[in-house]
């Protein structure tokens, strides 16, 4: 019989494995992705006091205007670009990458090259 893979479970390992290591802190929060099919979602995380700083997705109602008509990649570099400036006004400036067990191409990529042209350091 053939077994078949579910890759988010996959993807849940790879995560696990990988926020063994890596957490944030208060100087230095974590910014956390999360890709859906359609959607994609980002937070700032301070893991020591367990509180989300700031979050952004493709679904926020200030940024559908102009997400309309744009390609899935377009959406996630809008997005990283405004979690970046919601994240300047709370007065982070460097941030720790959680891909979230993803790889880091096309969308993650693109979220995190909108983050960085916003101005956040990671």
């Amino acid at each position: 019989m053939i077994n078949v893979k579910d890759k988010n479970t996959e993807r849940k390992v790879r995560h696990a494995r990988v926020r063994k290591n890596l957490s944030g802190t208060t100087a230095k929060p974590r910014l956390c992705v999360y890709r859906s099919l359609n959607k994609i979602y980002a937070q700032i995380i301070d893991d020591e006091r367990r509180v989300t700083l700031v979050s952004a997705s493709s679904l926020d109602k200030e940024l559908a205007p102009t997400l309309a008509g744009k390609t899935k990649t377009e959406q996630a570099k809008m997005v990283g670009e405004a979690i970046a400036k919601r994240a300047k006004k709370a007065k982070i400036t460097e941030v720790v990458f959680d891909r979230g067990g993803y790889i880091y191409t096309g969308r993650v990529a693109a979220l995190a090259e909108g983050a960085r042209s916003a101005g956040l350091k990671f």
